[in-house]
């Protein structure tokens, strides 16, 4: 018979960050990504098609001045990034959180993702898991933040099996 693993159970992940792996403090920071023109108007045009998200002349007489990526756009671009260079097992599986853009995403703005985390907390109920806090700033190339994003974020811990 052999075995399968379950959400609840997950098989060991090398060279993947557990729950037991994590503490307070520990920062990270992600690989980069830019945004063209083209890829703000082809996310706004499927997700968010207002008009400074899409048109340069309309973007100019609009509230920021100037083309602008929507702040769905920053945000799914910051989920990419955090899930290729945190390498947390078993994904980076989101548990509700906050998030603000303080400055706009324009064209040409090359992205990092600064995490730190906040908290880490095993679960009482699920002793396989825990869930961590964790905070982060989504920067563009002049180190401005465009986006902070405070999220609890579901972590397994490292599977008995595979300990000592």
């Amino acid at each position: 018979m052999s075995e399968t693993a379950t959400p609840s159970t997950p098989t060991l992940d090398a060279g993947k960050l557990y729950l037991d792996d994590l503490a307070a403090g520990q920062r990270h920071v992600t690989g980069s990504h830019t945004l063209t023109a083209d890829a703000i108007k082809a996310f706004a045009a499927q997700f968010d098609p207002q008009p400074f998200h899409l048109d340069e002349d309309a973007a100019n007489r609009s509230f920021f001045g100037g083309l602008a990526a929507s702040g769905w756009h920053t945000a799914a671009v910051t989920m990419r990034l955090m899930v290729d260079g945190l390498p947390i097992a078993g994904g980076v599986i989101g548990a509700g959180g906050e998030i603000s853009w303080p400055a706009p995403t324009r064209p040409g703005d090359t992205l990092q993702v600064h995490c730190e985390i906040l908290e880490v907390r095993p679960s009482r109920s699920r002793p396989d898991r825990g869930m961590i806090t964790m905070r982060s700033e989504t920067r563009n190339q002049r180190g401005e933040t465009v986006q902070v994003l405070t999220t609890k974020v579901v972590v397994f811990r490292r599977p008995a099996a595979a300990v000592g």
